[in-house]
């Protein structure tokens, strides 16, 4: 009604000027039928609504150009599956960009834009980072790099990331690169990396490993029905481990080719 009231204000001071004698308007009734004002009052709704939609999409980047076709694999495992040390392999044989979504948030952090202050201030309140902020960094380093192949590590944790990833970007993943290790090995495997990490103990190590399986299996089985989950027993030595990881990706490149 405000919204109509305006465009009836704004068309009257523009069509009648305000007279010194009477009502500077024509009547109410007479002016909404008339075929000026219709007309007036769809191109202001139209305006209005565009602004509307440039205000929620404001800093927002959409999905990567269609002009640039990009090849996105995710990365998953437990703590300590190798995933860090299979990717670095990953990308000096096979050309791919390493992105890591923890690694993304925290850059944001550092820079101190707006955004990143927000992502700080939620965690620091202990709540999450939405979906659509992680995957919107994901999707701007995408956007910004000359490379066309990418390494996501670690994402999407779950199935509300792996919603939110294809909703967003428009982007199915290749396929799914799943380091597949027993809990026994990664405890081995963390408690011996002697990094000085405070979340490499027993119980921390317990709590990671029971929130991937809770977490992450369930985006593994998604797409596990889909026939794309590529699974590497992640139990074996590095060099065994990059042998089946090479197999798998010169098989994908085949049949892509």
């Amino acid at each position: 009604m405000f919204f109509i009231s305006h465009c009836y204000m704004a068309f009257a001071f523009d069509h009648y000027p305000v007279k010194t004698e009477g009502s500077p308007f024509p009547s109410l009734f007479f002016l909404l039928l008339s075929p000026s004002f219709l007309k007036f009052q769809k191109a202001s709704i139209l305006r209005f609504m565009g602004t509307v939609v440039d205000a929620a999409n404001k800093g927002v980047t959409g999905s990567l150009p269609n002009e640039k076709k990009v090849k996105v694999v995710f990365v998953l495992g437990g703590p300590g599956s190798g995933k860090g040390t299979q990717c670095a392999n990953i990308v000096e044989h096979f050309g791919f960009t390493h992105l890591s979504a923890g690694d993304l948030l925290r850059a944001e952090i550092k820079s101190g834009s707006e955004n990143g202050t927000m992502i700080q201030n939620m965690i620091k309140e202990g709540k999450i980072v939405p979906s659509e902020v992680t995957v919107k960094l994901l999707q701007r380093a995408m956007q910004e790099s000359d490379n066309d192949k990418f390494l996501i590590d670690g994402f999407p944790r779950n199935e509300e990331n792996r919603a939110a990833f294809e909703k967003v970007t428009g982007i199915v993943p290749e396929f799914v690169l799943f380091f597949d290790c027993k809990e026994e090995e990664m405890e081995r495997r963390l408690l011996g990396r002697n990094q000085g990490r405070d979340d490499d103990n027993i119980e921390t190590i317990k709590k990671r490993f029971n929130v991937f399986l809770e977490s992450s299996l369930p985006v593994i089985e998604y797409y596990s029905s889909k026939g794309k989950v590529q699974k590497i027993d992640a139990c074996k030595p590095i060099g065994e481990v990059f042998a089946a990881v090479k197999g798998v990706f010169t098989q994908v490149h085949e049949k892509t080719a």
